[in-house]
């Protein structure tokens, strides 16, 4: 009976798209299934279902945040390969075919220390990786992993 019900409700029109939907029931596979798993098992297991463009993509940015942060720690979000600190989220590359749009994203979760001002970005396009984008994206995760200052009050 439940099942049927759940079968009705997700038939019906939902104020969420098919990606978001493929993206929440990947989390709840994360959830079940991949805890057992490594970070880099789970990682290698969703950047197998992508393109080989996606993939190398994927792969080089991958490297380069290790290799700019090796203290985070990678496994998937929500499908995505993402590189935690502490268990928070700090940064995440969504590929692009994951969502069907033209670019991947590299972006960045609360937990990064990136505050700048009233104002800062926290999610990248992404269509390659050349020289400055690799300088760029480093600085980034190396910037967002740095402890936050004290505060004042």
């Amino acid at each position: 009976m439940l099942e049927t019900l759940r079968e009705m409700l997700l038939a019906k029109e939902s104020a969420f798209t098919d990606s978001e939907k493929a993206a929440m029931k990947a989390r709840a596979k994360e959830a079940r299934e991949f805890k057992k798993l490594s970070g880099e098992e789970q990682i290698r297991i969703k950047l197998e279902e992508l393109s080989q463009q996606e993939q190398d993509l994927a792969w080089a940015v991958h490297e380069l945040v290790l290799s700019a942060a090796p203290e985070l720690q990678a496994r998937t979000w929500y499908g995505m390969p993402a590189y935690y600190l502490n268990d928070k989220v700090i940064c995440f590359f969504q590929p692009a075919g994951q969502y069907k749009v033209r670019y991947a994203t590299f972006g960045f979760q609360e937990a990064a220390n990136l505050d700048d001002g009233g104002f800062w970005p926290t999610a990248f396009a992404l269509t390659e990786l050349n020289e400055k984008t690799r300088n760029q994206i480093a600085g980034l995760v190396k910037k967002a992993v740095r402890p936050h200052p004290p505060t004042q009050g």
